[in-house]
């Protein structure tokens, strides 16, 4: 098979399996939970969790999540060349995936946690955010980072980030799939067809649907449409939703839609359309100056992560560098 066929395939089997967590959905309707006590608090997890509650969730990431990096592990080692088809490591990692799938959707059923109960929520929102900012920086020196002009980011950094970023990628779908139980909400749903894409993506390494670029974008640009519509299904629609929206939307027209071999007066119309939504929206709401204010937000936050990660790299790799003589002198 194609790895263009099987990532068709896998997109049209991840909507199948969020049907399915829907429909299983209402076997959960009778679980009581505490009130909500505001944002940093997350909702569904048990008043009353027990050892069994906890193992069950952090056994199950623990095997998905060692899983996966022994099989990226062995692509890197053992395979190590792109193709248009499938290799055989690729059909195990789908299988491993849609296994571990099934396994949290049977444990969330019989024991309901996941790793919410022990862990921040902003440490499963913050994953995603790190696998972002990753991308941005991976894709510098191809699409440029400010309106197709490249940051001064070294090419041992980005070098190093292209080569090991399957490892965090792949935590980053992992931990956050597991840290939710597999509950039937709107907001989870659409949140569990987003990371079942990162799955389906990180399955399909050294392919050549791994790595097409309209394919990477989507993945890039959903983050948009999942982020405005739990800001809509959260806060309704006079809540923060137009920050979210606006403000990946401007990664897009800043970034993003460099890459995609548009012609300048497309850029130009989608850069237009960009700035008068903003005003239409903002205007709407009797609110002009948070067009400047909210929409520069999340941007801003991507693109000073971007530079830190980049000095933390460096200096990391100048450490390796420095240490690897010393360590062989000792030899």
């Amino acid at each position: 098979m194609s790895a263009g066929r099987a990532l068709v395939l896998g997109v049209v089997a991840s909507a199948a399996i969020t049907a399915l967590i829907w429909l299983l959905g209402r076997r959960l309707h009778g679980i009581d939970l505490l009130p909500d006590q505001g944002a940093s608090w997350y909702y569904w997890q048990l008043p009353d969790p027990t050892v069994w509650t906890r193992v069950s969730a952090w056994t199950g990431y623990a095997a998905h999540q060692l899983a996966f990096w022994w099989l990226i592990h062995h692509a890197q080692t053992r395979v190590r060349r792109y193709t248009s088809g499938l290799h055989r490591v690729n059909v195990v990692a789908l299988a491993v995936n849609a296994a571990f799938i099934a396994l949290h959707t049977l444990q969330t059923h019989l024991f309901y946690d996941g790793l919410a109960q022990d862990v921040s929520i902003y440490s499963s929102q913050g994953s995603v955010i790190l696998l972002l900012v990753v991308v941005l920086l991976m894709e510098n020196r191809r699409r440029g980072l400010f309106l197709g002009r490249p940051a001064p980011i070294g090419r041992a950094v980005v070098g190093f980030a292209r080569r090991y970023h399957g490892y965090l990628f792949s935590w980053a779908a992992v931990y956050t799939f597991w840290y939710h139980p597999v509950e039937a909400t709107s907001g989870h749903l659409i949140g569990f067809f987003y990371m079942f894409l990162l799955l389906l993506q990180g399955s399909l390494f050294l392919t050549r649907a791994h790595t097409n670029r309209w394919w990477t974008f989507t993945l890039e640009a959903a983050v948009a449409v999942h982020g405005t519509l739990v800001a809509v299904m959260t806060s309704g629609p006079d809540g923060a939703w137009p920050m979210f929206l606006f403000g990946f939307l401007g990664v897009f027209v800043i970034t993003q839609m460099h890459g995609l071999g548009l012609s300048a007066a497309t850029r130009w119309v989608l850069a237009a359309c960009y700035v008068g939504a903003a005003m239409v929206v903002y205007g709407l709401r009797g609110d002009l100056g948070g067009a400047a204010r909210e929409a520069v937000r999340i941007p801003a936050i991507e693109y000073v992560l971007v530079g830190l990660l980049a000095l933390l790299l460096w200096l990391a790799l100048r450490a390796a560098a420095r240490l690897r003589p010393e360590a062989e002198s000792l030899r």
